[in-house]
């Protein structure tokens, strides 16, 4: 028995011991996939901390537009910088690029948490866009007439927020690296010249022009430029706050005039002189399929401006087949109403139910309810301003200025007066620059992604046919919106006037869109776009020239709102057919902005990985 017993025991412990054995084998398997999985996740913390915080102190006037608290961020020690133009730069920066890719490349995709595995994606798409792009030194325009460095800067400087004392004097010395700033652009201008690729005579004219006009001594000596009075009013809330006293207020207008005068005015003057010199007017204006590696630039240009994949051919497709669909609602309305062609142009038809920005913006936020989630903590208060006087020839006809991530009630629509007319054309302006236009959907994705912990990085991925598509599909919805509201106070025409007038625009931006891709991958010259759009009833010469010098001067621009528009539509289409019955219009914009900024090959993909 005790033999038996001495036996048992010992047969227990073997099998005792063999448990702990596996035990300890599963415990270290486990404690190896649990590592594995928390390596992968820091080393991507650490890289897109890296890559942000890099980004962040290169560039000061991105960073103070990014965050309004830096340091929250990990954003700490820095020297106020404008990122000046650099050869040897440029190819620093392309080898960060190529390292930061790598590594990137290396992380194990299913390890990640589901919102970075998609924010890996995005970035790694978007890094190879950006390396494919380099081989492109001296095809892009920082100086271009129609939104060029030269007349956006001034704005920026102008709504530089100054929070505290710190930003008066990172402003101070932005502005004093202003001459050092140009004259790395002009160098810029001078390699592009040496390379073969420099603008046309007749475009660095319209620059020079730009420059003379955008700040001139005599606006300075009488203290009346935009860049003197927006300072002072600046700095107003900082003495009332008790940031900065009256004295100290007195020397920084003193630094500010200074600098205009001693610093900026001189470097927009070196600026044009240096483009004079440059001039050649045996260069006339063509398209980028004129140039040598025009075509295939084209091609990576419209990934990159658009975030839509597909291959030119298709996108022209895709802009045929909605021309049709356009052009036929045109032409039913026009044959159900056959008196309304009389009246598109009366004037006294034009009065509108509203006539300030205010009032159309909350219009604007009761139409939208039902379609749109809410913004999270409540709606955002936004300063609607008419742009600078000397400003107006050369900017857009309205423009938003991005929220930081931290500080989403500081919201600041422009809107160019001499562009922009009252009525119906002030209303659907204010749905695209506003409510649900690119306030809206920049305050939806900044409160959502601080609540979610988004990592700041994202901030760095910009892309132009995700928000302006949007922009521009939610201006043609308002285009309802101000029907509704016209019937409902009593105005049918004019009702059927505004659906007509959101075709029509539609119509014209699609056309514009397929100019683009005539003239920048097909080569077409000025007389095959004067006579195509002769056949659509532009005949004043005048004219022509000015939208075909615009498409020159901005290759993309139109397909980066149009095309934009187009896959926004064929994604919607997507979620209609995979929804089905649970399709609504405030789920698919939901499913849209919970994204947030994206290209459009990813978000299909997103979508259809949600129905799986």
């Amino acid at each position: 028995m005790k033999s038996h017993s001495s036996t048992s025991a010992k047969s227990f412990s073997a099998r005792q011991l063999l448990f702990i054995i596996l035990f300890l084998l599963a415990f270290s398997g486990m404690t190896l996939f649990l590592f594995s999985y928390q390596r992968d996740e820091k080393r991507f913390a650490n890289i897109t901390t890296e890559l942000f915080v890099g980004e962040m102190k290169a560039n000061t006037l991105n960073m103070h537009y990014t965050l309004a608290h830096p340091e929250n961020f990990g954003v700490y020690d820095y020297k106020p910088v404008l990122s000046c133009y650099n050869a040897e730069q440029r190819l620093y920066s392309q080898a960060q690029t190529e390292n930061t890719l790598a590594a990137l490349d290396a992380l194990h995709t299913e390890k990640l948490s589901p919102q970075d595995a998609y924010l890996q994606q995005l970035l790694i798409r978007s890094l190879k866009n950006s390396l494919l792009l380099s081989d492109f030194a001296y095809y892009s325009e920082p100086l271009s007439p129609s939104s060029g460095t030269q007349s956006q800067l001034p704005i920026l400087l102008a709504e530089y927020a100054f929070r505290s004392r710190r930003d008066v004097e990172d402003y101070l010395a932005l502005l004093d690296q202003t001459d050092e700033y140009f004259a790395s652009l002009l160098l810029y201008e001078q390699e592009k010249a040496a390379a073969g690729l420099l603008m046309p005579a007749v475009f660095l004219k319209e620059v020079r022009e730009q420059c003379d006009a955008i700040v001139t001594k005599e606006a300075l000596e009488e203290g009346t430029h935009f860049l003197q009075t927006t300072f002072q009013e600046r700095l107003g809330p900082l003495i009332q706050s008790g940031e900065i006293t009256s004295t100290e207020a007195q020397n920084f207008l003193t630094q500010n005039d200074r600098l205009l005068k001693t610093v900026l005015l001189p470097a927009y003057i070196s600026l044009g002189d240096g483009l004079l010199l440059l001039e050649d007017e045996s260069i006339l204006p063509a398209g980028l399929a004129a140039l040598p590696e025009g075509k295939r630039y084209y091609e990576q240009l419209l990934i990159s401006e658009t975030g839509s994949y597909r291959p030119v051919e298709e996108v022209q497709t895709m802009l045929t087949d909605q021309f049709a669909k356009e052009y036929d609602s045109i032409r039913k309305i026009i044959t159900e109403h056959p008196d309304i062609l009389q009246n598109y142009n009366d004037e006294s038809l034009s009065v509108f139910p509203y006539i300030d920005a205010p009032q159309m913006l909350l219009d604007l936020q009761k139409r939208m309810s039902e379609g749109f989630p809410p913004l999270p903590g409540g709606a955002a208060q936004a300063a609607v301003k008419a742009v600078s006087p000397s400003l107006e020839d050369y900017c857009a006809p309205a423009f938003y200025l991005t929220a930081p991530l931290d500080d989403t009630d500081s919201n600041t629509i422009y809107i160019n007066r001499r562009k922009t007319p009252a009525g119906l054309d002030l209303y659907t302006t204010l749905a695209h620059e506003g409510y649900p236009g690119h306030l809206y959907q920049t305050v939806y994705y900044n409160r959502t992604a601080c609540a979610s912990h988004e990592r700041p990085v994202r901030e760095l991925l910009w892309y132009g046919g995700y928000q302006e598509g949007w922009a521009l599909y939610v201006e043609l919805l308002s285009n309802d919106y101000a029907a509704d509201l016209l019937r409902e106070h009593g105005q049918e025409q004019e009702a059927l006037l505004a659906k007509l007038e959101g075709h029509n625009r539609s119509l014209q931006l699609c056309l514009y869109s397929m100019l683009d891709i005539m003239i920048h991958y097909q080569g077409a010259s000025y007389g095959q776009i004067a006579k195509v759009l002769e056949n659509f009833g532009v005949t004043d010469i005048d004219s022509m020239k000015a939208i075909y010098y615009y498409i020159i001067q901005s290759p993309c621009n139109y397909l980066k709102y149009y095309l934009g528009y187009l896959e926004i539509l064929s994604l919607q289409e997507t979620a209609e057919e995979l929804w089905g019955e649970k399709y609504t219009d405030y789920r698919f914009h939901s499913f849209y902005l919970d994204c947030g900024p994206s290209d459009f090959l990813s978000l299909r993909e997103r979508l259809a990985a949600e129905e799986s």
